[in-house]
């Protein structure tokens, strides 16, 4: 997930540059690496920035001025405004050692009234300091291209990258946009005849004489007085259970002490897992989705950085949870059940490891059990999917069919372990049907996004497929409308993509060019996918009758959309956990901001749930003042009130093991004395913490 610096030969997306052997202490943001080029070479800083030699360019010898001269004289012309006073102003005469053309151009001006000018004399110091004043990283990103290059056409436009900085500077420079070539319009008409064919939730049709749709409260009426036959209460029930989405008042905030990376329900909805950067995966009883119980821990020893990803077997009997190694720890989720989690090393190809044929180590990002169980399918660093057979303990397959990191692997038919879909930083989707794979080739392939996916998931129909991506879009696809291997090998992903590095620049969306070859049934917007692989997901069809899509969001929001690409819900994350967490409680806050303002808190939700049978979305989130918090925010449908008459009441702030600490509920009152405090909190001192909640 850490990209390689401006002018790598990989796209700047990547994360597999990074040597996966080096100790856990000395990473850093998986999704916010600092990076060093694997030549060793060194990139300029600050003002050190310089050019290089470049091919096609002459070498040129530079001559230090003699210490000895004085000023360096700089004539500033200035001419009277061509409206006011109806005169042009001239450029001074050419040289006659200049070339014909400029000489015929200077001669024709200079037929005009020359305008007055002054003379102003400048030191070399002061000329360096009005260059630094304007920033020479700015200056140069304007003429610097990709590897350090001179721009060979002054035409260019470089204006909207500019305010970029030396980002701009790692991203490829764009052809001219085609016309046309803007983000789909909203709302989407494929869309509009997704939600209209029944295949995703129940569209009300208008009755009565003015054609009115009926309200949620009749409805609920209706069902309750028994009124309508049976299939008129079970469309009733439908539209019912669709329109109850989640409000942004949450019911409880479980906080941990690190980053929370990811979260998910059972597929019955009575167990709930979610998994943070202390490499610890906390299990939770969710029968009652509205009173959890706090299960178990499992651990993930010998980690590093973090637990990326996690799976529940269909039976919830097992969790298969991995880090950046190519070993997946294996634990009972039976609470009496406390032995130390199986290894399953996925580097294991059994015979082809004793031969000494083996493919090493490697990171893993992304897991998915199979829907009978028996295997499991992980996207890899090394840019390969693997599928590990749990009896016999090895990986059975292979598929290394990707240009950079898998970020994301599913099934795609929870019946059938036959088809896999993966995506990855290349940009591309790809199907892989393990029964006519003779030539290791794909299928087909999902085209259409221009940066790297960070997460798909499938609707498990064997049909529909939900991507997200760092181009800050969504895509729907329908396996029917994917390309054929055969068109597939015409294209080239990278002449597509800008290498866009989302961990430190924000997404300049007036520069999107749409993929001219896009294959996506509908495309969602509105979220924001930066910093780190943030996660989509189809709702249920239990609790929404499948009618929505959703996503989590660097701006601290869920997302979500109907499947004409309208937004349907927003649940804001940020306001429902601000400032709910003392600010000594964060590892490495810093209480004011480079600018010399407060810091403020934030929140980036990278995962979300949806209860399979109520009306609960869970999401998982980074927070805090400089990310180094985790929250699980349960969020319930409550008709948008504030309050209810439950308890415990709304909002209440818990630890990971589900118990009330006070100390949450200090926030507000230490705000205004924080800055008497320590100005960090050691992460040893973190750890004592959790280890004694634990106890």
């Amino acid at each position: 997930m850490s990209s390689p610096p401006p002018g790598h030969s990989q796209s700047s997306a990547s994360h597999s540059s990074p040597n996966y052997a080096q100790a856990a202490d000395e990473w850093v943001d998986d999704d916010d690496m600092d990076f060093e080029d694997e030549d060793g070479t060194e990139y300029a800083t600050g003002d050190e920035i310089y050019f290089a030699g470049s091919d096609g360019l002459e070498e040129t010898d530079y001559y230090d001025a003699d210490e000895s001269l004085g000023p360096i004289a700089i004539d500033f012309e200035t001419t009277d405004d061509d409206d006011e006073d109806g005169e042009t102003a001239t450029d001074a005469p050419s040289d006659s050692n200049e070339n014909e053309e400029e000489s015929e151009t200077s001669q024709a001006e200079t037929a005009r009234p020359q305008a007055q000018g002054r003379t102003i004399a400048l030191t070399q110091q002061q000329i360096l300091q009005l260059l630094g004043n304007t920033g020479l990283r700015g200056l140069f990103a304007n003429v610097v291209g990709q590897r350090g290059a001179l721009a060979a056409d002054d035409d260019d436009d470089y204006e909207d990258d500019s305010y970029l900085g030396w980002h701009a500077m790692g991203r490829r420079a764009r052809r001219p946009k085609r016309e046309g070539s803007g983000y789909p319009k909203v709302p989407s008409e494929a869309g509009k005849k997704l939600m209209e064919s029944g295949n995703f939730g129940t569209t009300e049709r208008p009755r009565g004489t003015f054609g009115r749709k009926r309200k949620l409260a009749y409805r609920n009426m209706m069902r309750e007085l028994g009124l309508g036959g049976f299939g008129a209460q079970k469309n009733a029930n439908r539209l019912i259970s669709q329109h109850m989405i989640p409000s942004t008042q949450a019911d409880s905030i479980i906080n941990y002490n690190h980053r929370c990376y990811s979260g998910q329900f059972s597929d019955d909805g009575n167990f709930f897992f979610s998994c943070a950067q202390d490499f610890k995966v906390r299990m939770y009883d969710t029968s009652n989705p509205y009173k959890w119980k706090y299960y178990k821990t499992a651990h993930y020893y010998g980690g590093q950085w973090t637990i990326t990803d996690a799976t529940l077997s269909p039976d919830n009997r097992f969790l298969a949870y991995s880090s950046i190694r190519s070993a997946v720890c294996l634990s009972p989720t039976d609470p009496e059940n406390t032995m130390d989690p199986t290894i399953l090393d996925f580097a294991d190809m059994g015979q082809a490891r004793r031969t000494g044929r083996g493919w090493g180590h490697f990171g893993i990002w992304s897991l998915r059990y199979s829907g009978d169980g028996r295997e499991i399918v992980a996207g890899t660093s090394d840019e390969s999917v693997y599928v590990y057979d749990i009896e016999t303990r090895q990986s059975i397959l292979r598929i290394h069919g990707h240009r950079d990191d898998v970020n994301a692997v599913c099934y795609g038919d929870k019946t059938s372990p036959h088809i896999l879909y993966s995506g990855s930083d290349d940009t591309t989707l790809k199907v892989w049907d393990r029964r006519s794979m003779g030539d290791g080739r794909e299928a087909g392939a999902f085209v259409g996004h221009t940066e790297g996916i960070t997460y798909i998931d499938s609707k498990g129909d064997g049909r529909y497929v939900l991507s997200n991506a760092k181009d800050q879009t969504m895509k729907l696809w329908d396996l029917r409308m994917m390309m054929s291997t055969e068109r597939f090998d015409k294209i080239d992903p990278e002449q597509y993509t800008t290498g866009f590095d989302y961990r430190f620049a924000p997404y300049d969306e007036e520069e999107y060019e749409s993929h001219p070859h896009d294959c996506s049934l509908v495309t969602f917007r509105g979220h924001k996918v930066l910093k780190t692989l943030i996660r989509c997901h189809f709702s249920p069809p239990g609790s929404t009758d499948g009618r929505y899509v959703y996503s989590g969001s660097h701006d601290g929001s869920v997302y979500i959309w109907n499947m004409d690409a309208t937004l349907a819900g927003k649940i804001d994350v940020l306001e429902a956990t601000r400032n709910s967490r003392p600010e000594r409680d964060e590892r490495y806050v810093d209480r004011w901001e480079h600018s010399g303002g407060r810091s403020q808190w934030s929140t980036i939700v990278r995962d979300a749930a949806w209860h399979p049978t109520a009306p609960v979305i869970a999401a998982t989130s980074w927070n805090g003042w400089d990310h180094g918090l985790g929250t699980c925010t349960v969020h319930t449908w409550n008709d948008d009130n504030e309050s209810d008459e439950a308890e415990p009441k709304m909002g209440a702030r818990l630890n990971p093991q589900l118990e009330q600490d006070s100390r949450y509920y200090e926030a507000a009152a230490n705000r205004a004395t924080s800055t008497r405090r320590s100005r960090f909190v050691t992460r040893a001192q973190m750890a004592r913490n959790d280890e004694e909640a634990e106890e």
